[in-house]
């Protein structure tokens, strides 16, 4: 068979995106080990995988099913499932926010605690009709 391209499965997908990820998806799974559904001929995984596309041997659906697998880190088999996480996470987030908040309160006890162990300090602060004197005394000497 000659040497297949994109441009003869570009008419299966609505998208070259969409063609080039289901194309490299399916060439990852044949590198990995699964049986192509094509003869091989000496070509390379990719090639394989654009004359399946082009060939229409495994389905559309079944290309796109597989796609969304590959990246999907969680699937769930009822709806209980799904409830159930959102539950725990509702409570996870509440006893977070009680978390920081007794840490908020222990910072501002440790705070308070700092700044009534340091003494303060007094400055004197001279004013300009002092330096004034001063220097006039300085003068005199």
């Amino acid at each position: 068979m000659a040497r297949i391209t994109v441009e003869d499965c570009i008419d299966k997908f609505p998208s070259r995106f969409e063609l080039v990820l289901v194309a490299s998806n399916r060439a990852r799974k044949l590198y990995s080990g699964e049986n192509p559904t094509v003869e091989i001929d000496n070509d390379k995984n990719t090639v394989i995988a654009l004359r399946e596309i082009a060939g229409e041997t495994l389905t559309i659906e079944q290309l796109k099913n597989n796609l969304i697998e590959e990246y999907q880190t969680n699937t769930f088999s009822e709806d209980e499932d799904l409830n159930e996480i959102e539950d725990n996470s509702n409570e996870s987030q509440s006893e977070k926010n009680e978390t920081q908040a007794s840490y908020l309160d222990t910072d501002e006890k440790q705070q308070n605690d700092e700044n009534e162990d340091q003494p303060l300090n007094e400055t004197s602060i001279e004013t300009s009709q002092d330096n004034l004197v001063n220097s006039l005394d300085e003068d005199k000497i």
